[in-house]
């Protein structure tokens, strides 16, 4: 495996979760980030507040200590404290801000180095692969909840409904050629502004 390629390659992963994350936040009005079906369910608010939690502990000193930080207070990410949108964005970008610091101190010379987490050895890929299958189950959660939420009002975040066809024939009409499945995803989103 080179090691480069693969952490190109899941750099954008995350980048295109957050950016899931960004845009379905961006939808939900302020007051509905706090809404729970019941009081065992989770808000939007405290899925970031625990995704924020993970990441923080997860990727703080991500080669040097384990995973899961003496200083972390995981039951109390799931308390719904945070009172703005503007404090569920500061935490929201603070844990991938964390997480991009990481993966950007990842290179050649330390790829093979041993991670761990709650005691338990893990190779960097192991390590990496296991926040992002955690983050994207996270992320669809706050995507099924802002769909909800926002009910007709909803601007889909992939084809919409009915398109697929028409979506298939500008790819197709293309050559084959090598590309992240996200690149043109994140230029459309560059070119927007986003």
């Amino acid at each position: 495996m080179n090691p480069i390629s693969y952490l190109e390659g899941i750099k954008k992963q995350f980048e295109y979760y957050k950016l899931l994350g960004d845009k379905t936040i961006d939808q939900i009005p302020s007051d509905k980030l706090f809404w729970q079906y019941n009081e065992d369910s989770n808000s939007v608010a405290i899925i970031v507040k625990h995704l924020w939690g993970n990441m923080k502990s997860r990727w703080t000193d991500f080669l040097t200590s384990d995973g899961e930080k003496e200083w972390r207070a995981r039951d109390a990410e799931f308390e719904n404290d945070i009172r703005t949108k503007d404090e569920l964005l500061i935490k929201w970008n603070e844990g991938w801000f964390c997480l991009f610091e990481a993966l950007n101190s990842v290179n050649e010379t330390n790829f093979e180095q041993p991670i761990y987490i709650r005691n338990i050895e893990h190779s960097i890929t192991e390590a990496i692969n296991r926040q992002l299958a955690h983050y994207s189950y996270h992320v669809g959660q706050i995507v099924f909840l802002g769909k909800m939420i926002c009910n007709t009002n909803w601007q889909s975040l992939s084809i919409p409904k009915g398109e697929s066809a028409s979506y298939n024939k500008k790819r197709f009409a293309q050559p084959k050629h090598k590309a992240h499945y996200t690149d043109k995803l994140m230029k459309d989103e560059d070119a927007k502004g986003i």
